[in-house]
């Protein structure tokens, strides 16, 4: 049984996989921030006519989803999901995804790869080195953080435990320790780089400048992680959103909630002082259950045209998914505005602009979302474009994690997985997917 939208804000029409029809109408649309309880279902090739107060916003153009690989056979959780999609320096792109559990356990284990060099059509596996990819700075080099294998609590001479945790996926208890106490290789941020003119990447550890910081262990491991978004600012200095963001208070004593925290570096990446915060503050209205949560992750960071910053949040689980927020900052990231919450759910929120100016943002969990800003400031979002059909009795139908990839100014790639993926022979397994989406403002 398929989701059926309830959403008037726009007319769509969902189309067989060698069709293209156009659909509209000039229905007056729900308060355009209201979060839908069901999206617009396109999980096949379309093209929507996307219509605000009866007027034309967006044309959106989806192109049927290419299949990367399908899961041999039944996959955990964990397996056969999380893809990234990357375009490397020698024009191919590559898709790769995670084939281990997800568990900290599994920190630094190698993932699945597949490759295209046409543009996206068609994918081959691939199990040879990674092409260069990564952020590349004004200088000329290319950095990219690191996640190295969790090292054995049993290893290491570790300082007494500030406090503790609960972990609200696993009830495990995780302690938490002052980022400065910390050996030498347990504060820092793991990186590689890639000089100028270079061919070998240098592996790096950058300091970490961040007094109230707090790292953490879980199941026997301290995890060395340093995940999220990384931008170049208009002075040439580097800002990063990063999670999972634990910290002590103003007054000594441990936060137990997750933050995300923004740091700054203006030697191309080899340190990193703290710039600022984004604290949990739950909107009970949009979440009842927010104070049951544990916090902020997941976030998607951008430095907009003019110098805004935007970071959309996920929120934790473990009393069901929870709603997306946004946040604003006009200082480079020091201070920020009172998150807001604008999606009823989402993980691992992830941003894209396009040179036409539509921001895209993507998302999961139940499904997969795509939504669309054309305001330039990601204020007002259009209902969710579902990628996958799903229903009340089975929103399992994949990880939810997506990744975007610009290829021109109106379009861009999108990766993600499907958990009910039909096989020629009538199975269903886990698949990873590929789609093309054309956005245009009307």
């Amino acid at each position: 049984m398929r989701r059926i939208p309830r959403s008037v804000v726009c007319v769509f029409a969902v189309l067989a996989p060698a069709a293209l029809v156009q659909a509209g109408d000039d229905s007056a649309p729900a308060h355009p921030n209201t979060p839908s309880a069901a999206g617009i279902l396109c999980d096949h090739r379309a093209r929507i006519d996307y219509r605000r107060a009866g007027r034309p916003a967006l044309r959106v153009e989806l192109a049927e989803p290419v299949v990367v690989a399908v899961a041999s056979k039944p996959e955990k959780w964990g397996r056969h999901q999380f893809p990234t999609l990357t375009r490397w320096d020698d024009g191919r792109l590559c898709v790769s995804w995670h084939m281990a559990e997800d568990s900290a356990l599994a920190y630094g284990s190698a993932p699945a790869m597949a490759v295209s060099t046409d543009d996206g059509r068609t994918w081959v596996p691939y199990t040879g080195v990674p092409g260069v990819s990564g952020l590349r700075l004004p200088n000329g080099d290319r950095i990219a953080v690191v996640t190295p294998p969790s090292r054995k609590v049993s290893e290491l001479a570790l300082p007494e435990p500030v406090g503790a945790r609960v972990d609200n996926y696993g009830n495990v208890q995780q302690p938490l320790y002052r980022l400065a106490d910390l050996p030498a290789d347990l504060r820092t941020v793991y990186m590689k780089r890639l000089p100028k003119g270079g061919t070998d990447w240098l592996a790096e550890q950058a300091r970490l400048d961040d007094p109230q910081a707090l790292r953490y262990s879980i199941h026997g491991v301290f995890p060395v992680v340093w995940w999220g978004d990384m931008c170049v600012a208009s002075d040439g200095s580097l800002l990063a959103g990063i999670y999972p963001g634990y910290c002590l208070r103003d007054d000594g004593t441990t936060d137990p909630n997750c933050h995300v925290f923004f740091y700054r570096s203006s030697d191309a990446g080899r340190s990193w002082q703290v710039q600022g915060r984004i604290l949990y503050e739950p909107d009970l209205a949009a979440d009842p259950t927010g104070e049951q949560r544990g916090g902020f992750t997941e976030p998607a960071f951008d430095i907009l045209p003019g110098g805004l910053c935007l970071c959309v949040l996920r929120t934790t689980d473990g009393v069901g998914v929870g709603p997306m927020y946004a946040s604003r900052s006009h200082d480079h990231g020091k201070t920020w505005s009172r998150p807001a919450a604008i999606t009823r759910n989402g993980v691992l929120p992830r941003l894209l602009r396009l040179a036409n100016g539509v921001l895209v943002l993507s998302a999961g969990r139940p499904g997969v979302q795509l939504r669309f800003c054309t305001d330039g400031e990601g204020n007002v979002w259009t209902d969710a474009f579902e990628m996958l059909a799903y229903t009340s009795d089975n929103d399992s139908v994949s990880c939810g994690y997506t990744a975007l990839l610009v290829t021109g100014p109106d379009r861009f790639l999108l990766a993600y997985s499907d958990f009910e993926h039909p096989t020629e022979v009538g199975q269903v397994r886990k698949a990873i997917k590929v789609r093309e989406i054309i956005v245009t403002p009307q």
